[in-house]
């Protein structure tokens, strides 16, 4: 009997349970370099680079521990196109017996997996992703009955199960759970900042990039790629973040820096979420760190709830809800997404930042995702689905079971709540008080209606007058609308006028 397994290009674990259970130099293990997994959005160029190069050195791993690893390289006029093309002109050639699957990150692949054995007449065996500590399943059981879904109790929970930052009572360290409250400083020019590890490109890796740039028409930038795409590099990166980055980490990590790209940022999730590094053993270095007093508890603690608690978090979401999660719309937006997302042309400091940032490097963390591209987004009202889409393209770190759940839920309100108890709009004042941004822009970020005026001010309010039947009511909100209560009926006439001149000239801004 022999066994055909599927590995995807965000599998590249040498522990994965479909890997574990078949026989090392019997069964094949089929990888594949594919137009449609290329193609459904506009994928960053770094981003398919990263992923077709960590696939070519996985199967040369793979190959080289002794298995038998069948290997399609993409060809954008080859007539195998999908992972059912690619599984069906393998099981014609070979005679294969059963398919063995880990359970795919996506829900379109884990979809289409699943009408494998009908088109095949083949058994296929799904198996468990055993690389999260939890599950699906034990995430739907620990939803069920609850009035509301909030991170920080589950985080709690994964964190007893795993140990990470108890003390022997098993009580948290520090006394607390969450240590947010502390990471919310400015940067001020002091301590110097920290970049992630970078990589040469070896041979395997110029030889994609040449097949990128003249094959494939994606997103951003390719020039300068230097991540990491085996295993050896993705682990000596995390071990250079824990070393330089870490210790300020937790004080700076929502720091909007206007001359810098990373500022102790770790780059890392590209890594964990394509396979090249495990979540535990990157919270057990960070741990590791604290317990020997090389790193404060805040630090160490607000980088480990990130893959424990809101990773973990929003992949339980995503495998509750979808597909239909994917069409929410609760705030009705029906903008265009701006065409400059694409370009960054915008005289808007802030954004043409984030947005530099994005197309040089296929990144950009999570204060610029959340509260400037996405906190624009929001207001300006844009259909979510769109928004979704494009960070999806974009990140490198970008797959949509994380992705989705973070866009529409967290950034765009478009579950109406279930992943974030109130929107997270904001004014240009929020930006000012993170960052440098405002003092290098055209607008002026103190003024609301004036020709001038930032276009996040008038956005801001209009947003939560156009939306008070649906956000009036939520006691999060109370003290935002208690400050559109005082505005005076001249204002918000103001507010509303310019507001809809900001969407009918974005395209200008």
């Amino acid at each position: 009997m022999t066994t055909l397994t599927i590995i995807t290009g965000d599998q590249l674990s040498p522990g994965l349970s479909a890997l574990k259970a078949m026989e090392r130099g019997k069964d094949h293990v089929l990888m594949a370099e594919l137009c449609d997994e290329v193609r459904y959005v506009r994928h960053h160029l770094k981003k398919i680079v990263l992923i077709f190069s960590a696939m070519r050195h996985f199967a040369e791993e793979l190959q080289a521990a002794g298995h038998c690893v069948h290997y399609h390289r993409f060809d954008p006029d080859a007539s195998i196109r999908s992972f059912s093309d690619a599984v069906a002109a393998h099981c014609q050639r070979h005679a294969i017996d059963e398919v063995v699957v880990t359970r795919p990150g996506e829900w379109r692949v884990f979809d289409e997996f699943n009408k494998l054995e009908k088109s095949l007449g083949i058994p296929v065996r799904m198996l468990e992703d055993d690389r999260f500590v939890s599950t699906p399943g034990e995430f739907a059981d620990w939803a069920e009955g609850r009035k509301s879904l909030r991170m920080e109790f589950f985080y709690r929970l994964m964190r007893k199960r795993t140990g990470l930052l108890m003390d022997q009572q098993g009580e948290p360290e520090g006394g607390q759970w969450n240590f947010d409250a502390d990471n919310r400083r400015k940067w001020k020019g002091s301590p110097e900042s920290a970049s992630p590890m970078s990589f040469v490109p070896d041979d395997i890796t110029r030889e994609v990039i040449a097949l990128v740039s003249s094959s494939i028409d994606g997103f951003g930038e390719l020039d300068g790629f230097d991540f990491g795409v085996t295993r050896a590099q993705a682990r000596r990166a995390l071990a250079h973040f824990v070393r330089t980055g870490l210790a300020w980490f937790g004080d700076y990590q929502d720091a909007l820096p206007d001359d810098e790209d990373y500022r102790f940022h770790s780059r890392l999730s590209a890594y964990l979420n394509i396979g090249l590094l495990d979540p535990l053993e990157v919270c057990e270095a960070v741990e590791g760190a604290w317990r020997s007093g090389e790193v404060p508890l805040n630090a160490a603690e607000g980088y480990i709830r990130q893959i424990i608690g809101w990773r973990e978090f929003v992949r339980g979401i995503y495998w509750l809800k979808m597909p239909d999660y994917a069409d929410g719309n609760h705030l009705a937006g029906d903008q265009p997404l701006p065409a400059w997302y694409w370009t960054g042309e915008t005289g808007m400091r802030c954004l043409e930042r984030a947005i530099g940032n994005t197309r040089r490097n296929a990144y950009a963390h999570h204060i610029q995702r959340l509260m400037v591209t996405g906190n624009f987004a929001l207001l300006l009202g844009v259909r979510p689905r769109e928004v979704c889409e494009w960070y999806l393209a974009v990140y490198a770190d970008a797959y949509e079971w994380v992705e989705l759940p973070n866009t529409l839920g967290m950034v765009m309100f478009g579950d109406g709540g279930l992943l974030a108890s109130k929107p997270y709009a904001a004014s240009g004042k929020y930006i000012q008080r993170m960052g440098d941004h405002c003092a290098n822009c055209k607008y002026n970020v103190a003024e609301r209606t004036a020709d001038d005026a930032c276009p996040f001010n008038a956005l801001y309010w209009d947003f939560l007058m156009r939306n008070e039947k649906k956000l009036g009511g939520n006691p999060r909100m109370r003290m935002m609308y208690r400050n559109v209560e005082r505005l005076e009926p001249a204002e918000k006439a103001a507010i509303t006028k310019r507001a809809n001149w900001i969407r009918e000239n974005v395209e200008v801004l």
